[in-house]
């Protein structure tokens, strides 16, 4: 395993555990104060842990360890991307009922967090080097993508406006919804960026 692969999986782990925390302080129906103090350390131990054990794996079946990579990449830019949405979130201001500027938020930030992410999902979770391909590549890597930002933004509308109140105000609500759809939408980039963007 390289070291690369730690440092990703540390940083990673305690941003995923800084959106936890902040979800469950905003969060009415959640009261485990215990978990502010467990998820710093938590987290990034299991994100270690996780990229360790696949690479294990890996060495047999490659496409566990590059799974557990690109996962990994996945969640590192989504905290970015969910820093981002958060902001406009947070500038602009959002109801319940504003359907409409959600979706487009979450377009905003997906679209901005996406021209970043391509370098991470080429050279280390797939680790395709080269320039052979180069403009069929990143064609290919941004419809794949836009296929991927369809799938996000109206999976995470389609929950925006089907998850409870309970859980929370609009904008923890939009968090919960937004992260469903990345995980959602993760299936399809996987498969895409695999066998389509970056096959061997």
């Amino acid at each position: 395993m390289k070291k690369i692969d730690i440092i990703l999986a540390l940083v990673t782990g305690e941003g995923v555990a800084g959106l936890f925390i902040w979800l469950i302080k905003n969060s009415p129906t959640i009261d485990l104060p215990i978990l502010l103090w467990l998820c710093p350390f938590i987290f990034p131990v299991l994100a270690v842990l996780g990229v360790w054990i696949s690479y294990l794996i890996g060495k047999r079946y490659l496409f566990v360890y590059q799974l557990a990579k690109f996962l990994l990449i996945g969640a590192f830019f989504s905290v970015f991307d969910l820093i981002i949405f958060n902001f406009l979130l947070g500038y602009f201001g959002i109801s319940r009922e504003e359907i409409v500027r959600y979706a487009f938020f979450v377009i905003i930030s997906f679209t901005i967090v996406t021209v970043i992410k391509y370098l991470g999902d080429k050279y280390w979770a797939f680790e395709k080097s080269g320039m052979d391909r180069a403009g069929m590549e990143i064609t290919t890597y941004f419809v794949i993508t836009l296929i991927s930002g369809i799938i996000q933004t109206a999976s995470a509308s389609f929950l925006f406006a089907l998850i409870p109140s309970i859980l929370g105000n609009a904008m923890v609500v939009g968090n919960i919804a937004k992260i469903g759809g990345i995980v959602i939408a993760s299936v399809w980039n996987f498969l895409g960026y695999k066998f389509i963007v970056f096959k061997k």
